[in-house]
């Protein structure tokens, strides 16, 4: 069958890409679903055809999947961020662990790791501490909310199921003011108009920093907007200015508008201080979850030298700290170690030392100065570790090895370099940071070969 667009297939949806939609198979074509859950049968119109897949839009639901549930409460934002909403969160956390196990076989080549069931959220709503929403405008009108799975289309929205209600009381007051003032979505081609993004941080104590995202410096009635977002717990407004054509949310210049220059908040008993452009895992409450785990993993002692590598604004290194000698960590974000030196006083720990630069640089260096380390931590981007960092680990041959990962497939890579040069897997542990979304989190014990 040669599929064109506009054409309507059938069929049952077997599998989810890593974005969230629902795959199909015609033909042994793949057909990428908006909308479709598995186990759902259903009939879709082509909207995109590729060489290996076609992207369709869902047009009916011929028998609704099993694990399809019914919501008791409406969804008032776009899909696109939260795919799986529908599909039974139990079978998630399933569909995650087999996503886990699928990807250690297929690239990694292993078929008997003990991968252990997802670690989930009692409550899976509510659970994003950093939002970016963009603002546009549709039909002349101003559009603030998500884009929709596959588009770029903003889905115009009151409130998000993934943010506390503090940050939706502080979209409606942007609203109001844009409507009020007559302040214009920013329009990257034209170069014309105001707000381009809404940035929201919210901390434990439900306080909140504001980023206004501008296309130009000019932000007209600031105070105006300042007043009204006083009478919520924001405690901090900022304006962040980004003229490029991008799509890369922030720009590199802040100016303070009102308020306090960092908010505080907290993973466990550690405090952390926020500046606008620090990264600091969205979900609080499974990040606890989770560095635990890797301490757990890490089975330390008194007499270990840890190395954190990817350190970023030096979590894990704390979390670590209590129970070990010495921890190094190395990041190559200036900023980022900044605020790993400030964390670390915060938090009066004195047993670990932040370096800037590329982690296959440094760890040589430490090496010929003799700093071994006898336990590392991998925590790397999306992108995974550089061949360099594992071959360096290779040589150096620390006793275990915790990899924490937001990648499975490049997470396999890695493994399977490190099981090749003298390592094996003693357990992966999924944890699911991101409910409702294909993304997950996992924790991977290696140890070395005796």
């Amino acid at each position: 069958m040669d599929i064109k667009i506009g054409d309507k297939v059938k069929g049952e949806i077997i599998d989810f890409t890593h974005e969230g939609n629902g795959i199909l198979k015609v033909d042994n074509k793949a057909i990428f679903v908006n909308g479709g859950l598995i186990g759902d049968k259903v009939v879709a119109k082509i909207d995109l055809v590729k060489k290996n897949f076609a992207l369709a839009s869902l047009v009916d639901i011929i028998e609704a999947s099993k694990d399809r549930i019914k919501l008791d409460f409406e969804v008032k934002e776009a899909r696109g961020g939260i795919p799986l909403i529908e599909y039974k969160y139990s079978k998630q956390l399933e569909w995650k662990k087999h996503k886990v196990k699928m990807d250690l076989y297929k690239i990694a080549g292993l078929s008997d790791v003990v991968v252990k069931d997802t670690i989930g959220m009692e409550y899976p709503y509510r659970y994003r501490n950093h939002v970016q929403i963009p603002v546009g405008e549709r039909n002349g009108k101003t559009v603030i909310g998500f884009y929709e799975l596959n588009t770029n289309e903003i889905v115009d929205m009151e409130r998000s199921i993934l943010q506390p209600e503090i940050g939706n009381r502080i979209i409606n007051i942007i609203r109001t003011w844009m409507a009020k003032y007559n302040i214009k979505p920013y329009n990257k081609r034209q170069k014309i108009g105001i707000l381009r993004h809404i940035g929201i941080r919210t901390n434990r104590n439900n306080e909140a920093m504001v980023i206004l995202v501008t296309g130009s410096y000019k932000l007209p009635y600031a105070d105006e907007l300042i007043k009204e977002l006083k009478k919520e717990k924001v405690i901090s407004v900022y304006q962040n200015i980004n003229k490029s054509n991008s799509s890369i949310v922030y720009g590199r210049e802040y100016k303070k508008l009102y308020g306090e220059d960092k908010l505080l908040d907290y993973i466990g008993d550690y405090k952390f201080y926020l500046s606008p452009k620090s990264f600091f895992q969205v979900n609080r409450i499974q990040t606890e979850i989770l560095y635990d785990k890797v301490v757990e993993y890490l089975e330390l002692n008194k007499d270990d030298i840890v190395y954190d590598l990817y350190c970023g604004i030096g979590t894990i290194s704390l979390f670590v700290a209590p129970h070990a000698k010495k921890v190094y960590g190395i990041e190559i974000v200036k900023e980022a170690v900044e605020d790993a030196k400030n964390n670390a006083a915060l938090n009066n720990i004195h047993n670990v030392e932040f370096m800037v630069g590329k982690a296959e640089k440094v760890l040589p260096k430490l090496v010929k100065v003799g700093i071994e380390s006898n336990k590392v931590v991998l925590d790397p981007p999306r992108k995974g570790c550089e061949r360099e960092v594992l071959e360096s680990l290779v040589k150096m041959q620390p006793e275990r090895i915790v990899y924490v990962s937001c990648n499975p497939s490049t997470m396999a890579r890695d493994v399977k370099y490190l099981v090749e040069n003298g390592y094996r897997v003693v357990e992966v542990q999924p944890v699911d940071m991101f409910p409702h979304t294909t993304h997950v989190e996992t924790v991977v014990l290696l140890s070395k070969v005796k």
